[in-house]
């Protein structure tokens, strides 16, 4: 776990982003795909990874209209619990960030004891740097800040809600609030709790 007095310049930030099956009635969710992204103020924007994951349960339809994923594209996917290794590799001493971590901070508890961290809400940042924006979803974010060039050149052949796409987003959106406000110097547990007086007073200096 990071100290929050670790200056935002000097962390390694990896975005996590799952998809899920949809949650039948009776039956818990489960995730269907995975995907990470790598990004630093130093290094810039560094190695992806997603996969599909075996599930026992069917993808739902109101699942499958806003992911595309199908009960046959999963057909020979590895098991999440599997993909331990290529996880940890990838979080293991870096701030993990989400859209909205609720269900991304979930689905890890597959891994008790994992101690990734700490966590980083792009939802809750959006809400404090944008207050004004009557829609913060990951790709109206994009839209409106003029980065969803980016992220399609950045992650091409794939689209929103797919899990590798949304991570990348995450971290572009992320990149644009540290450069936006000047963040760089800044500890980087301005960006663990994001304090709406405080990004108001950023924006009037």
């Amino acid at each position: 776990m990071l100290p929050w007095r670790v200056l935002i310049g000097e962390c390694q930030f990896t975005a996590i982003d799952f998809e899920s099956a949809g949650a039948a009635r009776g039956q818990t969710d489960v995730p269907v795909q995975v995907g990470l992204a790598r990004w630093s103020l130093a290094a810039g924007h560094g190695e992806n990874f997603v996969s599909y994951l075996a599930s026992d349960a069917p993808i739902q339809w109101s699942a499958r209209k806003v992911h595309g994923i199908r009960d046959e594209d999963l057909a020979g996917a590895p098991g999440l619990l599997s993909l331990w290794p290529e996880l940890k590799r990838h979080l293991a001493g870096a701030v993990v960030v989400a859209h909205g971590k609720g269900t991304e901070k979930r689905f890890l508890r597959a891994f008790p004891g994992h101690g990734f961290g700490p966590w980083v809400d792009t939802l809750l940042l959006a809400r404090a740097a944008w207050p004004e924006l009557s829609d913060h979803s990951l790709s109206a974010l994009c839209e409106a800040r003029g980065l969803s060039p980016r992220v399609a050149t950045m992650i091409p052949s794939r689209r929103w809600h797919d899990a590798l796409y949304d991570a990348a987003a995450s971290l572009i959106l992320l990149e644009d609030v540290v450069e936006s406000f000047d963040l760089k110097e800044k500890p980087v547990e301005w960006l663990l709790e994001p304090d709406t007086r405080g990004w108001h007073r950023l924006r009037g200096s």
